[in-house]
């Protein structure tokens, strides 16, 4: 982690609760090394991640899409304060 920590522009210890947080949620996996711990991304987990984010996207770039096309006497008028 040293290393990883040296290239980034946070602390140690931001660097050490984001990996924590990466391997809870499954996205890397670790194994000792001597001293030294070794962090490996789980493409399996990464490629889930990035499916469910591209449905997300996908969603609301519809939503978004559908309510910018209604015509205008169809939107709900919205008063300003």
């Amino acid at each position: 982690m040293t290393e990883l920590a040296a290239e980034l522009p946070v602390s140690r210890p931001a660097v050490s609760q984001a990996l924590k947080v990466l391997k809870d949620a499954g996205l890397v996996t670790e194994r000792a090394a001597g001293t030294r711990r070794i962090y490996r991304l789980n493409p399996t987990a990464v490629a889930a991640l990035r499916d469910q984010l591209d449905m997300f996207w996908s969603r609301a770039l519809a939503n978004f899409t559908e309510t910018v096309e209604q015509p205008s006497s169809d939107r709900p008028i919205q008063e300003s304060s």
